[in-house]
């Protein structure tokens, strides 16, 4: 995947200073490629939503990070949660199903939003929570000690949620801490306030989660779960229609989407899209009807960008031969 990182913040701000208490990345995924971080700690104190950048990437009340996996296949799979941090196992939770929650699941989900999951304790005060994990693949018990990198389990989709990710909450003493500016006092868009992360994690206000070609427009649940993805190489030179799709996190009100498709005869689509609203996930596709016995033959590239403000968020490409 092709990803232009908004990495400002994450090359400023350093970690923590050697002894401090640091995280590990908790995911076996590589940020901006198999995964993304769909939310952050919501760091305004009122009703709205604020990440530690300023920007909109959190909801009201959100007391962790959420690492998402780009598809439901990707979950099936199966991913590695880590401990990312020494500690010893307070507690577990497993055997709660793996599905998208609904508004008829809320009251059996009150109280367990969190799903499957595992509270560690660290020393001096800290303690980190991992949140919907995948049914039956939790490895560790209570009383467990483990060390940073430990195998926990597995990313899933159970509790409250509506895509396949790890809810980290990491706390010191009782109180949420956000882990890309873990001074509690701090304003947001602070770039000298050192991270807890052992590693310097990028930042991505929004982007591309993937993309593909199809003979028609997918349903959206075929792009969430990975099917649209597995289906881009059966296109041929008969197909009824070529169209090109693209699925994205982190959508605002006015970002402007933009998909073509070029072939060996020049432009075949070229389309904008105005979002219309903010959207934490979204997929847009355009295409155009085959006119003749079949396509010509050669490659065609899908290429999408998201732009905000005049400016490019990310770009994606994807081509496909026949």
């Amino acid at each position: 995947m092709y990803r232009t990182l908004l990495a400002l913040f994450s090359s400023l701000a350093a970690p923590v200073a050697a002894g401090d208490f640091v995280l590990s990345w908790p995911i076996d995924c590589t940020l901006g490629e198999t995964c993304h971080i769909q939310q952050y700690v919501d760091r305004d104190p009122g009703p709205g939503a604020q990440d530690f950048t300023c920007n909109d990437l959190s909801y009201d009340g959100h007391k962790g990070t959420d690492i998402a996996l780009p598809y439901l296949s990707d979950m099936h799979r199966g991913v590695r949660v880590r401990a990312a941090a020494d500690g010893v196992v307070a507690g577990t939770r497993d055997g709660m199903a793996d599905q998208y929650a609904s508004k008829e699941d809320a009251p059996e989900l009150k109280g367990v939003e969190c799903g499957n999951g595992v509270l560690l304790r660290h020393a001096n005060g800290w303690e980190t929570q991992y949140c919907h994990m995948k049914k039956g693949s939790l490895r560790v018990k209570k009383g467990d000690k483990v060390t940073a990198g430990t195998t926990l389990g597995q990313v899933g989709l159970s509790g409250q949620t509506q895509f396949p990710h790890l809810h980290l909450s990491v706390r010191k003493d009782g109180e949420v801490i956000d882990p890309f500016l873990p001074v509690s006092n701090a304003t947001c868009g602070a770039t000298d306030a050192p991270m807890l992360w052992k590693q310097p994690v990028a930042y991505s206000a929004a982007g591309f989660i993937g993309a593909g070609f199809s003979t028609d427009v997918p349903d959206y649940a075929e792009v969430k779960s990975g099917a649209a993805t597995a289906a881009h190489g059966a296109v041929t030179a008969q197909a009824p229609a070529l169209v090109f799709w693209i699925y994205a996190f982190g959508g605002r009100e006015g970002d402007i989407v933009s998909l073509m498709i070029e072939g060996p005869n020049g432009a075949v689509i070229d389309q904008k899209v105005n979002l219309k609203k903010d959207q934490a996930q979204f997929f847009r596709a355009a295409g155009k009807r085959l006119r003749a016995p079949s396509w010509p033959a050669g490659l065609y590239t899908g290429i999408a960008r998201l732009m905000r403000d005049g400016k490019e968020i990310d770009r994606i490409i994807r081509p496909v031969r026949f």
